[in-house]
């Protein structure tokens, strides 16, 4: 839960400092060859100072790790970036001193050391303090952030609140207070927090974006509550209980702590944090690399674009990303300027059941606009999304809000995983599913997901639009 996330960015941490211990090592080195004195030994070559390096890289991230292992905090404050990055780097080069004397490494330039130790030092702390928005932004990124409510009225579940309010750097986000009963007392610590009244914790889960729900609760106010756990269930909302029993449900079941405080966890969605994080990052970097790769062909579509239609090249709309949450989707304008008011005219051409519009050969389509749709050129701009964290390269496609709200409670569970630019309803023919079908492949991804599944659906994609089945 929480711990799992500090230690996912922990790690991320470490590697940050280890890259900012690196620049520090090349460039006391670049420096420390500047200086010319008759009392300075000689300074040998680079490379005989890599052995060096790697020993210090492996001495930092150890000492990194056991001085901030009962950290609760991904930044620190000033103060403590002073004191901890000193004690680091005071350890590490009395450890480092000592292997050279042992190794009798007498070729090694004590200025070098003291040059290292020092610059080391402010570059540390320098990063420590002015990186927090940064590591903040790319712990976003990565991790994202959780909404989450607590059911409860006593001093528990205020504990629980004052634990998720002091982790708002590991991405959680606590929305608010459900009191287990209209007529419980509230205890005073919880008072603070936003007070939602039991009988609106739908509207509260879809308003505010809920991913969480942890029940703290009476024995007696948990039997009273099985339509809000299926509820929740088909929500896609992963729920938490403080308690030692739990009705039945057909969510994956297990045990997790929070500061010692055990919580019975059901969940329907993929909770592996650690291929979750590996499965954001390719994201990125892919990406960012295919914008670069594919940068002379967006030029050539987005001119093609602006000389044969009127109308801006890049069609944005409101999509419905991870948890309901809107974002604006980008994609090269395959249509005529005014197609979404002319979609009323043609409504009765909808070929798709549900609260989904679509037609097979859409009469608002320019020419250039059907040469984009058949080979999936005009989803080019979604790396943008991507990028930003909004959507994945495989997941269930985003849907608009007005057709969010045409889902039936069950169906809403596909929004629990990030929006992808294919997904299992493509590579399976989107053509010729209709809608039921094609919200039980959306779920049928999200139970079975792997990293290799996500893999073989990219395989899959790829003939697809290099034949230009794409629509």
């Amino acid at each position: 839960m929480i711990q799992q996330k500090h230690r996912i960015f922990s790690v991320v941490n470490v590697v940050a400092e280890s890259l900012v211990t690196i620049t520090s090592f090349f460039l006391a080195y670049l420096i420390r060859s500047e200086i010319s004195s008759p009392n300075l030994n000689v300074l040998f070559p680079l490379k005989d100072y890599l052995v060096l390096l790697f020993l210090v890289i492996v001495l930092w991230a150890i000492l990194s790790i056991l001085i901030r292992y009962r950290d609760t905090t991904i930044m620190m404050t000033g103060t403590e970036a002073l004191k901890k990055t000193g004690l680091l780097v005071f350890s590490g080069s009395i450890l480092v001193s000592a292997t050279i004397f042992v190794l009798k490494y007498d070729f090694i330039s004590r200025s070098f050391i003291l040059i290292f130790v020092v610059l080391n030092f402010l570059l540390l702390v320098s990063f420590q303090i002015y990186a927090r928005k940064p590591v903040r932004y790319l712990n976003q990124l990565l991790i994202g952030q959780r909404n989450l409510l607590i059911v409860g009225n006593d001093d528990r579940a205020a504990q629980i609140a004052r634990v998720f309010e002091d982790a708002s750097e590991s991405g959680y986000h606590l929305v608010g207070i459900v009191p287990e009963s209209s007529t419980g007392n509230l205890d005073l610590k919880l008072r603070r927090y936003p007070s939602i009244p039991l009988d609106e914790l739908e509207q509260a889960i879809r308003n505010h974006h809920v991913d969480e729900v942890i029940f703290v609760v009476s024995k007696e106010g948990l039997t009273k509550m099985e339509d809000v756990f299926l509820l929740c269930e088909q929500e896609g909302v992963k729920t938490r209980i403080m308690l030692s029993f739990f009705p039945h449900l057909t969510s994956k079941i297990y045990l997790e702590t929070l500061h010692e405080l055990p919580l019975l966890t059901f969940t329907t969605t993929p909770q592996n944090d650690y291929l979750l994080l590996v499965k954001s990052a390719i994201d990125v970097i892919f990406a960012f690399v295919l914008l670069i790769v594919t940068s002379p062909l967006l030029a050539i579509i987005a001119s093609l674009i602006k000389l044969t239609s009127k109308g801006p090249i890049i069609f944005k709309q409101v999509r419905c990303g991870l948890g309901g949450r809107n974002f604006i989707l980008y994609k090269f304008r395959s249509m005529i300027e005014n197609a979404e008011e002319v979609q009323k005219e043609i409504e009765h051409l909808n070929t798709m059941s549900g609260p989904v519009f679509k037609i097979g050969k859409d009469p608002r389509c320019t020419l250039v606009g059907k040469i984009l749709r058949k080979f999936s050129l005009d989803e080019l701009p979604q790396m943008i999304n991507i990028l930003k964290g909004d959507m994945s390269f495989v997941g269930p496609r985003p849907p608009i809000p007005k057709e969010v709200t045409g889902y039936l409670r069950w169906q809403r569970r596909r929004l629990r995983m990030k929006p992808g630019l294919t997904c299992l309803w493509q590579v399976r023919g989107r053509n010729d599913i209709d809608f039921q079908e094609w919200m039980e492949l959306d779920l049928q991804y999200i139970d079975s997901w792997s990293l290799l599944l996500d893999v073989k659906i990219i395989l899959k994609t790829i003939p697809i639009v290099l034949l230009g089945k794409g629509t």
